[in-house]
This record gives structure tokens, C-alpha cells and sequence, in this order.
């Protein structure tokens, strides 16, 4: 298995079908893959939907939380699953682009004879959101690059390519998914942005508010600060 492309959702049944679909064909003779789709407690019909859809798509594994854990949880509970050494997050609304992928494998492939701790993120320069997401997340990212130094520009972007290694080394906490360049880093790793397309939501509507979102971010922002003072990466001779 080369690649693991791991999908956590709540409450977005009508978007399954059609970006399983997109995945799949993204993929096709690109690389052996599994798909993993994590429910995280969603209510509407989106676990039924899943579990119909795997007779479909033999690649496609269904993990599911009985209580919504939060977007950080359900990614590492796929990437705990992952059989694969690489994995590949896209957001379940479909405004990432599976065709994508390929190409930010080829980055990670390359970065990796640099620095096998490695990420590529996706940078969505031309977003399809309303004016006041893209204005609340241009300054959320100056912020919180002027703070952390991670130097991505859009730290928020969920299609991301990365090791399952550095994953599995990074600090776990609630809401970690939208730190992860600066985690990597951290950690030891090299991130690199990668420009991707976005798309208009396919279907539904966002289930995280703008002011939910920087409240809580305020506080992780302080979080992850402090756990950058205290990094050590030691550099390691065997005599």
C-alpha cells in the first residue's frame, strides 16, 4: 500500500458519493491506495451512506466515532489506521481537489531525499469562499505565521501529503490539524507550500463558525508557542 488518503467528516452526506468518486480517479494507476473515510459522530445519514458506498469502492475503509471528537481526532484516528507510509487529508466538502494529490506526492517524493521528516501543504492562493472567511483567514495566517514562523501561508488548507512517521511523532491536542506545518517543523521536519485548487463547497454548509474558530485558535496559537520554546532536536553521531 503506497498511500492512504484519510477523510474525516460530520454530517456530509450528500458530498460522500461524488468526492469518493474524484479520489478514486485521481488515483487510478497513479499508486496502490486505500481511502479512508472517518464519521465523526455525525447524526444526518452519513455513517449508512458510507457503509453502502464501500460495496462500490472496494478501496474504501469506514471507521466512526459514536460521539463527535472534533476534526483532529478523526485525522488521527485514520492516520492510526493508515496501512500505508504515506498519507494524503482532504477536507470531506469537496472543496479540496483530489487531482491534486499526484502532484503534491511528487513534491513530498523529492523533499523527502532532503529531509525524510517531511510535509506539503497546500496553498489555496484563489479561494472560492465569501470575502469575510478569506479576510478572517488572511489575518489568522499573518498572525499566526508572524508568531509561530512556520512559513506557510495557509496553514489552513486540508489537503496536506505527509509521512505517516511524522505524523505519529508530533504532540497530540484538540485542534492540532491547524498547526500541523508548525508541529512538523518542531518536530525536525521541512513543510513546503504547494499552490492547489479549491473549489465552491459541493454541498451543505460549513460546521465550524469563524468566531468558534478564533476563539479557540487564540488559545492553541499560545499553546503551540509554548511548545516551541521547549523543542530540543538533537543531532545524533553513533560511535
Amino acid at each position: 500500500m503506497d498511500l492512504a488518503v484519510v477523510v474525516p467528516v460530520h454530517n456530509e452526506e450528500e458530498n460522500l458519493e461524488p468526492l469518493l468518486r474524484e479520489i478514486d480517479n485521481a488515483l487510478a494507476g497513479v499508486c496502490e491506495h486505500e481511502i479512508i473515510y472517518v464519521d465523526d459522530g455525525s447524526t444526518d445519514a452519513t455513517r449508512a451512506r458510507l457503509q453502502a458506498l464501500k460495496q462500490a469502492f472496494p478501496r474504501l475503509r469506514v471507521l466512526m466515532h459514536a460521539r463527535a471528537c472534533g476534526q483532529s481526532t478523526a485525522l488521527m484516528t485514520g492516520v492510526r489506521a493508515a496501512r500505508a507510509g504515506v498519507i494524503a487529508t482532504l477536507d470531506g466538502d469537496g472543496q479540496n481537489d483530489p487531482a491534486d494529490i499526484p502532484r503534491l506526492l511528487v513534491s513530498l517524493r523529492e523533499l523527502q531525499q532532503e529531509q525524510p521528516l517531511a510535509m506539503v501543504a497546500g496553498y489555496r492562493r484563489k479561494r472560492k469562499d465569501t470575502g469575510w472567511r478569506k479576510f478572517s483567514s488572511r489575518v489568522a495566517n499573518a498572525v499566526r505565521g508572524g508568531l509561530l514562523g512556520d512559513q506557510t501561508p495557509d496553514t489552513g488548507c486540508g489537503l496536506k501529503v505527509f509521512s505517516r512517521e511524522v505524523f505519529l511523532l508530533l504532540p497530540y491536542f484538540d485542534h492540532m490539524h491547524r498547526f500541523l506545518p508548525a508541529l512538523v517543523q518542531r518536530a525536525g521536519g521541512k513543510v513546503i507550500s504547494v499552490e492547489v485548487n479549491h473549489r465552491s463547497r459541493l454541498s451543505g454548509q460549513s460546521k465550524y463558525g469563524t468566531w468558534h474558530r478564533l476563539w479557540v485558535g487564540i488559545v492553541d496559537l499560545f499553546g503551540v508557542m509554548w511548545l516551541q520554546r521547549r523543542a530540543r532536536v538533537p543531532q545524533v553521531e553513533e560511535g
